[in-house]
């Protein structure tokens, strides 16, 4: 008992001790507190402005016949959040012609993590007449990567009408990648100065194969089907037009 006594009596003193010399140590200067790197991490710079621009179809199509060009492109300017979109497509016949030429104006905002709100103006301006159509779709990833693009549109005659395109890559290497890719066209009432009947409209579908020298530079060969359907093939017959087209592809896709 004597020893227990006499520690309990050494751990007495040494607590009794403890506040005192903390009385006597004299006070330090506040310093200023520095958060460490990874505490609350790096900035956000998501306020930045950024340009982009990809011509996706940039090529020639040919049936054994005759052949046409075909355009397709998008580009945005603005901030991870808010974009100025201009999209702009269309073809150019064996006799020089333009057909279905759309260019669209939107602006975007970031929804989600993959999706973008689009609305605007979209214009049909080629070598039929002019239409012009409020817009408003979504455009992002969807589930497994697909780049996918719902547009509905609006005019003022009260027509309405919809678009639909999905494409998916598929890396046979790092540089070769094979694309699938669909657009289709619905619309609400018959337009026929334009040569659209109402209903599902067209479809306009391909697969191509291309080499990236770089992200920036890609040659490609493909094999594309277009396709009328309904009143809007009536309204190609009655002009001499094909309703349904196999053509081979070859073009070179563009990074800006």
């Amino acid at each position: 008992m004597s020893t227990l006594r006499k520690i309990l009596s050494a751990w007495g003193a040494v607590l009794g001790l403890a506040p005192a010399a903390a009385a006597q140590t004299p006070a330090t200067p506040a310093q200023p507190t520095v958060p460490v790197q990874g505490e609350f991490g790096h900035p956000v710079m998501d306020q930045g402005i950024f340009a982009h621009a990809i011509i996706n179809q940039n090529e020639s199509r040919w049936n054994g016949t005759d052949t046409e060009y075909r355009w397709e492109g998008q580009g945005w300017v603005g901030t991870d959040y808010d974009k100025l979109w201009i999209k702009s497509e269309g073809t150019v016949q064996s006799n020089g012609t333009v057909d279905d030429g759309q260019q669209q104006f939107l602006y975007s905002r970031a929804i989600t993590t993959y999706f973008d709100l689009q609305g605007g103006l979209r214009s049909d301006i080629d070598s039929r007449p002019t239409r012009n159509w409020a817009a408003l779709g979504i455009q992002g990833l969807a589930p497994y990567f697909f780049d996918l693009e719902v547009t509905g549109f609006a005019s003022g005659e009260g027509h309405l009408a919809a678009k639909l395109e999905a494409s998916y890559d598929i890396l046979i290497t790092q540089r070769l990648i094979l694309q699938p890719q669909i657009e289709l066209d619905l619309y609400s009432k018959a337009d026929p100065a334009r040569l659209v009947g109402a209903g599902f409209s067209d479809i306009d579908t391909g697969l191509r194969l291309r080499y990236e020298f770089s992200r920036k530079f890609a040659p490609y060969i493909g094999v594309v089907y277009e396709g009328k359907f309904a009143q809007t093939a009536s309204y190609a017959k009655r002009v001499g037009e094909s309703t349904e087209d196999f053509r081979f592809a070859f073009g070179v896709r563009i990074w800006f």
